[in-house]
């Protein structure tokens, strides 16, 4: 997928607006960025931001190494799972997720995973599709699901408070089918 991801960047932008900048700019000193992808957010953070990106295919990391190198920023890239980070507990101050959850197979492990490496009063910044709740989009999601061996995807926003995180803010995009959430892992 690493070369043809980016394709898409212009209808995203049409229907989600600036949501990757709007959250990027709420990151605050060492910050995960969850399946960093191509790399299309990192320059979006503010100064002195430490972004470490994770994410599963050495080819999608070797284009976000190309994209922080044209951003003039240093980021520590790493090959990883979002269900079994690589990090010691509580040792980010935020965790930024944009369009990537949805892929993950188990939302809810991957969540907790962030909520144990974020530190009190840390940052959650998530942007991703979302369930379908009306039919017959929602049939079409549970087939989905079926086919590739896993649970419908869910709402971020529920699994983000279900796993045990404050949420600040939620906004329901694009008809609802998309939810930009900032919560904070309590203090």
């Amino acid at each position: 997928m690493a070369a043809g991801y980016d394709r898409g960047a212009g209808l995203e932008r049409r229907l989600l607006g600036d949501s990757r900048g709007l959250l990027c700019g709420l990151a605050r000193g060492r910050t995960l960025e969850i399946a960093v992808g191509t790399g299309r957010n990192l320059d979006r953070y503010p100064d002195g931001v430490q972004v470490t990106g994770l994410d599963l295919s050495p080819g999608m990391l070797a284009r976000a190494a190309r994209a922080a190198a044209g951003a003039g920023r240093r980021v520590d890239l790493r090959e990883g799972d979002a269900r079994r980070l690589p990090f010691p507990d509580a040792s980010f101050d935020s965790v930024v997720c944009t369009l990537a959850l949805c892929e993950i197979p188990d939302q809810a492990t991957a969540v907790d995973e962030m909520y144990r490496v974020l530190r009190p009063g840390g940052a959650l910044l998530l942007l991703d599709h979302v369930e379908y709740a009306r039919m017959p989009l929602r049939l079409f999601e549970r087939r989905r699901a079926a086919r590739r061996g896993r649970p419908p995807r869910r709402r971020p926003v529920e699994v983000a408070v279900e796993r045990g995180f404050a949420v600040e803010r939620h906004d329901r995009l694009v008809l609802g089918f998309f939810d930009r959430v900032v919560a904070r892992r309590p203090a």
